[in-house]
């Protein structure tokens, strides 16, 4: 009796899947789009020594100016990086030095080095970012004799940009190292 109804069914069963999966049709590939090369970013896996974590929280107006933190220091002036790089470029290097002398000359100054980025990347990403370009700075300075006791640094990662256009010449005023007093030195 198997056999029979397998002859009789067995062709109907196969016509019946076959209707269903003309209905349903397959699945569609997944769109795929391309993103320049350059707003792809790596993802962070961990951070470089004397890196911050990537979940930095950065504190409000209010919470640095009860603090005496973030007023910006005129003479010191910014230092400038590569696209996603952190180490100082060989051109700014002068610049280093020269905030480095009006460091020493200024021996009652604390700064903060505050890291930058562009707009490109991920929130977590760019304050990673800024924080291995603040701890560049703050080594770059330690290297020509500015105390470590006098430095600290900060990311706001791309959450202070000092232009907006989304274009190179204004990523590339973001992505910076500034300097603003910290508590003075005792």
């Amino acid at each position: 009796m198997s056999e029979r109804y397998s002859r009789m069914f067995g062709p109907a069963a196969l016509c019946l899947l076959a209707g269903l999966l003309l209905l349903t049709g397959c699945p569609k590939k997944p769109s795929q789009t391309t993103t320049p090369i350059e707003q792809v970013k790596p993802p962070v896996t961990g951070t470089q020594p004397g890196a911050e974590a990537p979940g930095i929280e950065t504190p409000s107006v209010q919470e640095e100016e009860l603090a005496g933190v973030g007023k910006p220091i005129a003479a010191l002036k910014p230092i400038y990086f590569d696209y996603d790089k952190s180490d100082i470029r060989d051109d700014m290097k002068p610049v280093l030095e020269e905030n480095a002398r009006w460091l020493l000359a200024n021996a009652s100054v604390k700064a903060q080095v505050e890291g930058h980025c562009d707009e490109r990347g991920t929130n977590d990403y760019n304050l990673a970012l800024g924080s291995r370009r603040a701890e560049s700075v703050k080594r770059h300075l330690i290297a020509l004799g500015v105390p470590a006791s006098r430095l600290s640094t900060i990311s706001y990662g791309e959450e202070r940009p000092v232009c907006s256009q989304s274009d190179e010449t204004c990523y590339s005023r973001n992505r910076r190292a500034q300097f603003a007093e910290a508590a003075k030195a005792g």
